[in-house]
């Protein structure tokens, strides 16, 4: 068995699970998972027609199928460690311990984590987004003041992705700007970066994964051939080199990770903002 399937199953959208599951899995190299998420499961009758499911799914593909869960109700958690499947419940597993080090019994309130108990954070939250969204690809370059980072590098290598990232999960103000043909050919930055160099972080990506993604976008077009890709690569990394600018290679970084270490290298996971409220689970 080269395959097997796991299921996220949560009382709330599964997020949670779905993230740390994903985590967990990405360390078994050779196996194939199909991933079926299963969200608000919020009542008993839900969670035995989720059992009936993951059974079905056991004799049919003949192996245990994979569970992680976070449910909150203890009730609705006995129901899915009957199943015929590796049943792994995140709450479970952490809550139990942290009870006994507190000495404080959790509130085993579902739905917890969509509470907005920090308003401010959150407000930062969305005017990170908008502040993203306005800025997205040198749409425009007067709010750059506002800015905290500035994402650099050429068309399709993650700028926009990680922008909405650190916006939603950080409350961080980014923007990005793309480098074209024209800054190349002049060897300089463009004169709306000048102001800001301290802001500017660098993405950059293989050859082999840029063309493969702008193929995917412009099939058969120049913008994705193997030629142009290459020279707006060099000439994108030339660039940072002559101009300081601290890059990262993308093609094998998740968003996440790209995130992380942009933040980190210019210091605004240190920042003494309010912390961004979790996740649904």
């Amino acid at each position: 068995m080269n395959h097997r399937t796991v299921f996220f199953v949560s009382d709330q959208t599964g997020i949670t699970a779905e993230t740390l599951g994903h985590s967990l899995m990405t360390q078994f190299d050779g196996l194939k998972f199909r991933s079926v998420t299963v969200p608000f499961i919020d009542s008993v009758d839900k969670a035995k027609k989720t059992v009936n499911r993951i059974n079905l799914t056991a004799e049919v593909e003949g192996a245990r199928p994979i569970i992680f869960a976070t449910l909150v109700t203890d009730e609705i958690r006995k129901v899915l460690v009957e199943s015929r499947g590796l049943f792994m419940d995140f709450f479970d597993t952490f809550i139990g311990p942290l009870e006994r080090e507190l000495e404080l019994r959790s509130s085993h309130t579902v739905g917890m984590a969509h509470g907005v108990s920090n308003t401010t954070a959150y407000a930062r939250r969305i005017d990170a987004m908008n502040f993203a969204l306005d800025n997205d690809d040198g749409a425009s370059t007067r709010g750059y003041e506002r800015a905290d980072v500035i994402l650099v590098g050429v068309s399709r290598s993650g700028k926009t992705p990680t922008c909405l990232y650190m916006a939603l999960h950080y409350g961080i103000f980014p923007a990005n700007y793309p480098l074209a043909e024209e800054e190349f050919e002049k060897g300089q930055l463009p004169a709306a970066l000048e102001p800001y160099r301290q802001k500017l972080y660098g993405l950059t990506i293989s050859p082999e994964r840029l063309q493969q993604v702008r193929s995917e976008r412009r099939p058969g077009s120049r913008y994705a051939s193997a030629q142009q890709v290459s020279f707006e690569l060099r000439s994108a990394k030339a660039l940072f080199d002559k101009n300081g600018i601290a890059f990262l290679d993308t093609s094998e970084c998740s968003i996440e990770e790209i995130a992380s270490t942009v933040l980190h290298s210019k210091g605004l996971l240190d920042r003494n903002d309010e912390p961004a409220q979790p996740d649904p689970v």
